[in-house]
């Protein structure tokens, strides 16, 4: 009897064992989208790096402020990928970093554009899209009234503002740049754009786990192992780069 009763004991924990996760995320191509192979980039190193721990991962793609809320409320296990902040830090467990991203200053060419610091980028306009954040100086500039920014709904409109004349520069991750200009703007359209080499601000992007979620604590770690692992391989280098290498602003 008791022989059996470990039996199912040890069967139901394999079947619990064996629940997927469920996680959000919103669409920000090229590293997260429903509709692209392997659902993003971001997506994907997740995922495989999960699956060399045996878990398996279910995605929720969601607006971004109702991915984080339900993840928060322990609703689902967690979401990516996000910036580090301390108030997030209160709310969730963080992971090893999964990527970084760059905001450069995108600009007409036919703009004489040059900057070393936020200083001489005042007299110009600046797009920044609503609820994006380009780092704390950045910020702290645009709070007190040192830059001239103008906040817009989305990438495609502030990109489109830019090529009207309306706004002067748009910082914004180099990759996301490229692929949305790729994908919504024809080539005559992108060989009128450049950016300038030194980025405005670096982001590192990582996995949050719900601190109201058992177990949260743990999987995190086995996160974490499985991302040294895939890192390890070479595959997350190539995957980022795969991403990369078709995008470019030449006709």
């Amino acid at each position: 009897m008791q022989r059996c009763l470990l039996l199912v004991i040890l069967l139901l924990s394999g079947l619990a064992a064996a629940q997927p996760i469920q996680l959000t995320t919103g669409e920000w191509p090229p590293f997260h989208g429903e509709r692209l192979p392997y659902q993003g980039v971001a997506t994907r190193i997740v995922s495989e790096a999960f699956a060399l721990e045996g878990i398996e991962v279910q995605w929720q793609f969601l607006p971004w402020a109702r991915a984080l809320q339900m993840a928060a409320l322990g609703q689902r296990s967690g979401s990516a990928v996000w910036r580090r902040n301390p108030e997030r830090e209160r709310l969730f467990f963080y992971s090893e970093p999964i990527l970084t991203t760059q905001n450069y200053l995108f600009h007409r060419k036919q703009l004489d554009f040059d900057w070393q610091t936020l200083a001489d980028l005042r007299g110009l306009r600046l797009g920044a899209t609503r609820g994006y954040f380009y780092g704390h100086a950045f910020e702290q500039a645009e709070a007190a009234g040192l830059l001239n920014v103008q906040r817009i709904n989305s990438d495609e409109v502030a990109f489109r503002q830019l090529l009207g004349g309306r706004i002067d520069l748009f910082p914004l991750s180099r990759v996301v740049a490229l692929h949305l200009l790729s994908e919504r703007f024809t080539a005559a359209e992108r060989a009128r754009l450049s950016f300038h080499p030194k980025p405005l601000s670096s982001h590192r992007q990582y996995l949050l786990l719900s601190r109201q979620v058992e177990g949260n604590a743990a999987l995190i770690q086995r996160f974490n192992r499985g991302l040294a692992r895939l890192q390890a391989s070479g595959k997350v280098a190539r995957y980022l780069l795969e991403v990369q290498q078709p995008l470019s602003l030449a006709p």
